[in-house]
């Protein structure tokens, strides 16, 4: 994290036109730094106020475009441990009831449709994180620099839920009826449902994946916001090379 906000200090610090006499800072959350004066990684002169938020930008959406592409791939979520989508909790008892009978083959077939919903709709949101990456204000780059380690990962949460609710909803409702997850869910809580003396259950099923499938989205960026402070991205660009490289 410390070579991160380092390399962006330097950046930022080199918009500000230093001069050529060392400066010493202190930001929140980082300390005293003490910024040498300019210098260029190419003939173009020193890093610009644009180029350091370009740059986080573009390592955002590396970081976050890795995330999400892992998301909606086959298995994404259901074969990751960290987001994999269980039956609702609601309805466990449904699930432990039915194992029980011998049905557990039919639940294990639910919860597996469950999570490819998820990672059908998933695909959707890579463009969505996008658009607001790119939004970021100067100031919402100072923000994230300074910020708490999930900064970045907080304020797509701000910026992306209510609009990546909106999005999946259908998408989850069509990729739960496509590969059969409602049909399942159906048939085992009317199975359940007709056990003597049980509670009835009654789950949005689509609120319910809904929220799941942006939980574990939010759960993977944050490992990418993560990794982009601790090591920062590969510098696949000049830009990048120029934002983050350090003499």
């Amino acid at each position: 994290m410390k070579n991160f906000r380092y390399s962006l200090i330097l950046a930022l610090g080199s918009s500000l036109s230093l001069t050529a006499c060392a400066q010493t800072i202190t930001l929140p959350r980082v300390g005293s730094i003490t910024l040498p004066k300019p210098t260029s990684t190419t003939q173009t002169g020193a890093v610009t106020q644009q180029e350091a938020a370009s740059g986080l930008k573009e390592a955002l959406v590396q970081g976050i475009s890795k995330g999400a592409d892992q998301a909606s791939q086959q298995d994404g979520f259901y074969l990751n441990n960290l987001i994999r989508i269980p039956f609702p909790a609601d309805a466990q008892r449904v699930a432990t009831t039915l194992r029980k009978i011998g049905l557990g083959a039919e639940v294990d077939k639910f919860e597996l449709s469950l999570n490819r919903g998820a990672e059908d709709a998933a695909k959707s949101a890579k463009p969505i994180f996008i658009s607001a990456i790119k939004s970021l204000t100067f100031s919402d780059v100072w923000n994230i620099l300074t910020g708490e380690k999930d900064a970045a990962t907080q304020y797509l949460k701000r910026t992306t839920t209510a609009q990546l609710t909106t999005a999946f909803q259908p998408i989850i409702q069509q990729s739960l009826d496509k590969v059969g997850a409602t049909r399942y869910y159906t048939s085992l809580t009317t199975r359940y449902n007709q056990i003597p003396l049980v509670k009835p259950v009654q789950t949005d099923l689509n609120q319910y994946a809904t929220g799941k499938a942006i939980d574990g989205l939010f759960t993977l960026i944050a490992q990418e916001e993560a990794n982009i402070r601790e090591n920062p991205i590969a510098r696949t660009t000049e830009l990048l090379k120029r934002v983050f490289g350090r003499k």
